[in-house]
């Protein structure tokens, strides 16, 4: 059971930072006005968490849309990620300032490394990650991003960031969704205090086939994303769902009238490979 209530209700960051329940994820919305048409939907919709990455190519129209929204910035949660060949201190400046030029928003309230062992540093991605966490680290301190944390991190990449690390990763970014719970990966963060988010909470649009959750859709009177984000949240994730229709914006985000049973939720848990399963960030080629 949550005790969240609304888009507004807020997990507390280990460092006290409020970071809204859900977000509205930006994966695959391609820069341009379709892409500020659907975040100022989001926010329009009541949304104050926006999710974005370097890799995503759009962060120059999540800017735009906040700008545009009417919506005070301080109201507004924004996160973005640091791109694959970016990896290392002085790389990780460089692809910070363009992030900020980009979204052009004053500062950042979330920033991640997006994957721990990208191709271009598979030799040596330990030093690479301590590289570009010291440079999260001096602009945590400087007050440029509110708080930082990393993204398909499994256990032993953050053993080894904590290694040379003054503070701790305050959030993980994994792929969590119906059949897909890394619970190793969950289970760590939770006994760490990392807040964990799920990334493709819908499984990439693959959960409105599988059966068991159209069943479950029914029972409840819910839509199957619905049905998605609820468990999410029911999980103890921070769900990242997105669409570019503002119907199913809004709907993804009406999960507060209901509670899912704790059989149903372990059920939709052991829909194993029902939506894919996450990529292991070891032998990703990007």
């Amino acid at each position: 059971m949550s005790a969240f209530k609304s888009l507004t209700d807020c997990y507390v960051l280990s460092n006290g930072v409020n970071i809204p329940c859900i977000g509205f994820g930006t994966w695959q919305v391609e820069n341009g006005d379709g892409a500020v048409a659907a975040v100022k939907s989001a926010l329009q919709s009541g949304y104050r968490h926006i999710d974005t990455a370097e890799g995503y190519g759009n962060e120059e129209s999540v800017g735009r849309a906040v700008k545009e929204s009417g919506v005070p910035r301080e109201k507004i949660f924004i996160t973005s990620k640091l791109t694959n060949n970016m990896h290392g201190y002085e790389n990780t400046l460089e692809a910070f300032e363009k992030t900020m030029a980009d979204l052009d928003t004053g500062y950042l309230d979330l920033f991640l490394i997006h994957w721990p062992n990208p191709i271009k540093f598979r030799g040596n991605w330990r030093e690479a990650n301590a590289g570009s966490w010291k440079a999260f680290e001096e602009l945590y301190k400087a007050g440029r991003i509110r708080a930082i944390g990393v993204s398909n991190f499994h256990p032993h990449h953050i053993d080894e960031l904590m290694k040379n690390a003054d503070v701790a990763p305050m959030v993980n970014q994994i792929r969590l969704c119906p059949g897909c719970t890394q619970d190793a990966v969950v289970d760590y963060c939770k006994s760490n205090g990392i807040l964990v988010e799920a990334y493709s909470p819908l499984g990439i649009g693959k959960v409105f086939e599988v059966p068991e959750m159209r069943e479950f859709a029914k029972k409840y009177g819910k839509s199957v994303a619905q049905i998605c984000v609820r468990w999410s949240i029911e999980r103890g994730y921070l769900p990242l769902p997105k669409s570019v229709t503002p119907a199913r914006i809004k709907e993804n985000a009406d999960v507060f009238d209901f509670e899912l049973s704790p059989q149903d939720i372990q059920t939709i848990a052991g829909l194993t490979g029902c939506c894919g399963l996450a990529s292991d960030p070891d032998t990703i080629t990007w």
